[in-house]
Formats: structure tokens, C-alpha cells, sequence
């Protein structure tokens, strides 16, 4: 009977063991998307996201959270690594940006990361422009 109980106790750590190192290393360590090779879930203007944000944040969030998108508006701020579409739109970008493309129409392609509530701008990561 005490050898039963010791290989059950043995089986389940061995399990829960397992189950760690799968986590740790497939959930936690899992390479990151590249958001400029993939193709677009959904193209919409700056205005149109943030206008679908305004509308119905939940619903807005289950169409474009995590989700591959190219957005097009107006730059109407810019800095090193992070241009504003429309005053609303957050795009930041893994590098520094070259060119000043401000006041200009453009297609930006990222991952949307939310609405901050705050600031009210959706939040887009992994930029590139298109």
C-alpha cells in the first residue's frame, strides 16, 4: 500500500514538473510575432478605429485587440519611435524613424494593443509603414 501511494505522489510531480517546464518555456518564452510579415486582419481609417472605440470599447476590442491592422490617417504628431494618426491613433515603432512624414496621409500596419482611456487613443505596437 505505501508503495502505491509513493508511486502515485511520484507520477503526479512528475506531471506537475512537466507542466511548469511546458509553460515556462512555451507560453512564457514563445518567439514573438512579426507583425510586418503578416498579412492584415483588418484595414480602417484612424478615424473609423477610434470612432468604433468611442461607440463600443468591448466590441471594438473583440474585432481589433491583438489583431494584425493597417490603419490610414493623417500624421498629426511624431517623435523618434511613435507617430499619432488623426490625434487618436498611438503607433509606436521598434526603431527610430528616418523619415518626418508629418501632416501627411499614411498606411500604417501594426498590432493593436488597446484603448487608453486616458489619453482616449487606441494604441497600436509593432509599426511599420506601408
Amino acid at each position: 500500500m505505501k508503495r502505491k501511494k509513493t508511486i502515485i505522489v511520484t507520477a503526479v510531480l512528475l506531471v506537475m514538473i512537466s507542466a511548469s517546464i511546458y509553460f515556462y518555456y512555451g507560453v512564457i518564452f514563445k518567439e514573438a510575432r512579426n507583425i510586418a510579415s503578416e498579412a492584415p486582419d483588418y484595414s480602417v481609417t484612424a478615424k473609423k478605429l477610434i470612432g468604433d472605440y468611442n461607440a463600443n470599447p468591448k466590441k471594438a476590442d473583440a474585432l481589433y485587440l491583438n489583431k494584425t491592422i493597417e490603419i490610414t490617417g493623417k500624421a498629426t504628431k511624431e517623435t523618434d519611435s511613435v507617430i499619432v494618426l488623426e490625434n487618436t491613433v498611438f503607433c509606436l515603432f521598434k526603431e527610430k524613424l528616418k523619415d518626418k512624414i508629418i501632416r501627411n496621409n499614411i498606411t500604417i500596419k501594426g498590432k493593436c494593443i488597446g484603448y487608453d482611456e486616458l489619453f482616449m487613443e487606441v494604441k497600436i505596437d509593432q509599426c511599420s509603414v506601408k
